[in-house]
């Protein structure tokens, strides 16, 4: 699996970047996010159970806007 550089947050400081990855499966389409580790206790306790193969993480709404353009890019 390969992953393609979509875009970081504009705000964030160098080498602290939350990070929007798409990712080239086949079987699929998924992307990849880079960001902050989730470690909010109420959060946390919201959210319930985290399986261990998962973890969570915290993006801000402007990495999300690379997703939106993208899926606009392709005509969907």
């Amino acid at each position: 699996m390969r992953a393609q550089f979509l875009g970081k947050d504009p705000d964030s400081q160098m080498d602290n970047s939350p990070t929007l990855f798409a990712t080239d499966r086949t079987d699929r389409v998924t992307y990849i996010a880079q960001g902050w580790k989730v470690t909010d206790p109420q959060a946390l306790a919201d959210i319930g159970p985290v399986p261990d193969h998962e973890t969570l993480i915290e993006i801000p709404e402007e990495v999300l806007k690379f997703y939106a353009r993208r899926y606009l890019e392709e005509g969907h």
